[in-house]
């Protein structure tokens, strides 16, 4: 980079006196404007050539006069509103963030976000800018260093930032403790751990003092990557070196055992921070009280709800949604809408999500009248339904099989501006192929591909269920290929729907090409399969065949099921294989499976005297 020249001082004196008369008039924030119309015929004032000037040749600027604007901070930002983007180049940038990274931070930060948004410099060009503005000036601090991390960290550019902190450490600048907890924190959110060890360790090196933020930041790590047992060693650890766990450490512990549903131990940690004298707050009690609504613990967590209120603390709308959720899950609506009650009794305002707990409980119990009423509630409250509201919604029409109201909710979506989602689109397959209207479901798929929205597997299950339900097994088979080209992996579901297909159809050899075909893209069949398989045989009258596979089910592992034994027996009974079907039917009930009245009508269709045979076994 070239030495700077010293220029005619007057210069200073000139901005100065400029913003003085011009400008002090008005407050501006730092920032960057946009180049301004040159062609215009008015003429420009005498002041504007001298700030120009001036910024123009501000690298160039005496730097004792440059100093004078460390003694009067007032005037950076007036002198940083000047600059544009074709008048300033990176030198004098850097000038401008030193400079202002004097002054209160709010105008610092905003006015480097500008520069960093203007893309125009490499980061190491910029670092080697600063650190010479900064020489330039005689100054000693590095808090231009830390605005830029921290900027740079509210722009969640990690690879930028990660740069400006081997740079500083080349440079033996050492940035702030706090500078470093963004970086932690910001690459724990976007799940760069390596870059959080790496980070960790240089902080070691440099002997940059951690503070419980930052141990409370990689615990915060431990326990995303489920490594629990190492995050109380952690802990250990850190009180070793003198630090204190504050609430945040118990809570991120507690949270990552909530996350396994690991309830006793989180019960633990919960207690453990009481004897350490640490009182718990409503984030502590509330990952608990929605870890145990999740295990079905309903009355444990009423309880500790109590506790927490005569610990004086207001329940928040998590923990109470928590309750709503687990009691709509039990299928109790009362107590949920009583808990919903109490919330606004509280003071805690329901949420969208408490709506839709709720919604989704009367739907699954076919209230679809009751729940539009909940839908009404909300707008009163000037909540506005999601599009998870909508697609419980339609999901809970398609289910009763009123496609006409489930598309109306549909078209509903998309006249408030909200996108429907693959859940929405299965759903209205689905209505579809119940109501055999296959040629619409078709359509609705190419609408959908047409949208942007790239089906996943649970979609194309749904179209090819479909498909096969109405014999249609070419298109249900294209749909494979379709799968195949838009790179969506089948599952075993899709298999077994394609192999029930082609057996409903008694084309068994079909089937077995597609069990063999999933078996080579390492797709495990299960009982499924092999029952599905079982029965095709069984209703050729195969019995061979479906005996091997029985043999074959059961060295994999899978216990014959009653839906087995019911297909077995059936194909016997019809091929006139008496003993076998009775030998069956007895090991049957060894295994404690009950018979149903498809296995006792094939075995009076098949065995004479089965009233004594049946007696004789009871």
């Amino acid at each position: 980079m070239p030495q700077y020249k010293i220029p005619n001082p007057r210069i200073f004196n000139n901005l100065k006196s400029t913003i003085t008369h011009h400008h002090l008039k008005h407050t501006h924030s730092p920032s960057l404007q946009k180049p301004t119309n040159t062609t215009s015929k008015t003429p420009s004032k005498p002041t504007t050539s001298s700030q120009e000037h001036f910024i123009k040749h501000l690298p160039d600027t005496n730097t004792n006069t440059l100093k004078n604007l460390l003694k009067d901070p007032s005037l950076v930002p007036k002198l940083t509103h000047l600059f544009t983007l074709h008048n300033t180049n990176i030198e004098c940038l850097a000038y401008s963030i030193v400079l202002i990274s004097q002054i209160p931070q709010k105008e610092s930060f905003n006015y480097i976000k500008n520069v960093i948004s203007l893309d125009s410099f490499s980061t190491q060009d910029m670092f080697l800018a600063l650190v010479n503005a900064r020489k330039a000036l005689g100054l000693k601090s590095s808090v231009m260093f830390d605005h830029w991390i921290n900027v740079l960290c509210e722009l969640k550019r990690a690879d930028e930032v990660f740069k400006v902190f081997h740079l500083m450490k080349r440079w033996k600048i050492v940035p702030r403790i706090e500078s470093c907890n963004n970086v932690l924190s910001l690459f724990v959110k976007m799940d760069y751990a390596r870059n959080v060890w790496v980070l960790f360790a240089e902080m070691v090196k440099m002997e940059i003092v951690a503070s419980v933020c930052t141990y409370n930041i990689m615990l915060n790590l431990l326990c995303k990557e489920g490594k629990l047992k190492k995050a109380r060693e952690f802990v250990g650890n850190m009180e070793a070196l003198g630090f204190r766990p504050n609430v945040v450490t118990y809570n991120t512990i507690i949270n990552g055992y909530c996350m396994k549903r690991d309830i006793v131990r989180a019960k633990g940690v919960f207690k453990g921070m009481e004897g350490k004298g640490v009182k718990a707050d409503e984030y502590s009690y509330g990952a608990i009280v929605s870890c145990m609504c999740k295990e079905g613990m309903l009355n444990e967590a009423c309880e500790l709800l109590g506790k927490m209120e005569e610990d004086g603390l207001v329940p928040s709308a998590v923990s109470f949604n928590a309750l709503i959720d687990g009691y709509c899950n039990k299928g109790d609506i009362v107590m949920a809408l009583r808990y919903k009650d109490e919330m606004v009794k509280r003071g805690v305002r329901p949420s969208v999500s408490t709506y839709n707990s709720i919604i989704h409980a009367l739907v699954f119990e076919g209230k679809e009248s009751e729940a539009e009423d909940m839908i009404e509630e909300m707008r009163k409250e000037e909540l506005v339904p999601d599009v998870i509201t909508y697609n419980i919604l339609i999901n809970g029409y398609c289910r009763s099989g009123d496609a006409r109201k489930a598309f109306s909710l549909h078209d509903e979506m998309l006249s408030k501006g909200i996108e429907p989602t693959r859940v929405t689109y299965t759903s209205l397959i689905n209505v579809l192929s119940k109501r055999n209207r296959m040629t619409e479901a078709d359509n609705l798929f190419d609408k959908i591909i047409e949208r942007g929205v790239v089906p996943d597997v649970v979609l194309f299950n749904a179209l090819i269920d479909g498909h096969c339900a109405n014999k249609n097994m070419e298109r249900a088979l294209l749909l494979l290929k379709e799968m195949d080209r838009l790179k969506v992996f089948p599952d075993e579901v899709t298999y077994n729907t394609l192999m029930q297909g082609h057996c409903r159809e008694s084309r068994v050899e079909e089937a077995i090409a597609l069990f063999d075909e999933m078996k080579e893209r390492g797709i495990k069949p299960d009982f499924i399969s092999f029952n599905t398989l079982i029965s095709g045989y069984s209703r050729r009258g195969d019995m061979k065949e479906a005996l091997m596979l029985r043999d074959a089910m059961l060295s994999t592992g899978f216990s014959p099921t009653l839906l087995t034994y019911n297909a077995l027996i059936q194909g016997l009974c019809k091929n006139k294989e008496e003993r076998l079907a009775k030998e069956l039917y007895k090991e049957m009930i060894s295994k404690g499976i009950s018979p149903d009245d498809n296995t006792i009508y094939s075995l009076v269709e098949g065995i004479p005297n089965v009233d004594e045979f049946l007696a004789n076994d009871m």
